[in-house]
């Protein structure tokens, strides 16, 4: 798909002739690509981020497996997002919103096959694309928990209220995926490089403010909410002793 192309004709079209659901999720499917690419891209060309990689004395093939990871955590936190039950308009937009995830994959697939990837890459980027997003939905999950219990502990009286709730909630996505993309950058080895995880959170936590407010329809209640989860996000990342 040339996205330029398509948005420019979907401009055209104007309000009054709307494209099919189908068409309409795979544009925005890869717009949501190439904001993915782009900012895994930003993440990888960050001086501070680099210095705390010890980039310059990784071989090629390993800076290569880290940036390819960053994309699949950029790609992964988008189709999260879009499974979100917190978003406000989830109840009205759910269906469109996993019809659109389902579509993001498909979308990598066709910007890798435009640059020339040979099918066999385009398959194995298929399967680490399932694999990751299957990994960290189930992540999510333990995430949610473990901040709960973070949270409550910080509570005189160990009860977490509603809007304790909403902001574990909206932080548990972006939590969840830069956990796991530190831990497969790191090859596991994670010990003593928790610097190294505050850069990796701290972009993607700013893509996900950048990404989730206008899936939300630009309102402002949720980027409020979302400023206050992350004032509290350090403590779940890292609770003291």
């Amino acid at each position: 798909m040339n996205l330029d192309e398509e948005m420019r004709k979907l401009k055209a079209r104007g309000p009054s002739r709307p494209l099919p659901p189908a068409k309409m999720a795979a544009i925005l499917a890869a717009s949501f690509d190439r904001a993915a690419s782009g900012w895994a891209f930003r993440i990888f060309e960050d001086k501070t981020f680099r210095i705390l990689l010890g980039f310059d004395s990784l071989e090629v093939v390993e800076r290569d497996r880290i940036f390819n990871e960053l994309v699949l955590g950029t790609l992964t936190l988008i189709m999260l997002t879009l499974d979100a039950k917190d978003l406000q308009i989830a109840e009205l937009m759910g269906e469109y919103f996993s019809l659109v995830r389902d579509e993001i994959p498909k979308a990598h697939r066709e910007t890798l096959r435009g640059y020339g990837i040979e099918k066999e890459h385009l398959d194995l980027w298929d399967k680490l694309i399932s694999m990751r997003y299957k990994e960290y939905s189930e992540d999510k999950l333990e995430a949610r928990y473990a901040a709960m219990q973070v949270e409550a502990a910080h509570k005189e009286d160990g009860a977490l209220d509603r809007n304790d709730m909403a902001g574990i909630t909206l932080i548990v996505p972006v939590q969840t995926v830069a956990i796991g993309a530190h831990h497969h950058i790191c090859r596991g080895k994670t010990e003593g490089k928790d610097q190294l995880f505050l850069c990796l959170f701290h972009h993607l936590q700013r893509f996900y403010l950048e990404m989730r407010i206008p899936i939300e329809g630009g309102h402002i209640t949720p980027l409020m909410r979302l400023r206050m989860a992350l004032r509290h996000a350090w403590r779940r990342v890292f609770p003291k002793e």
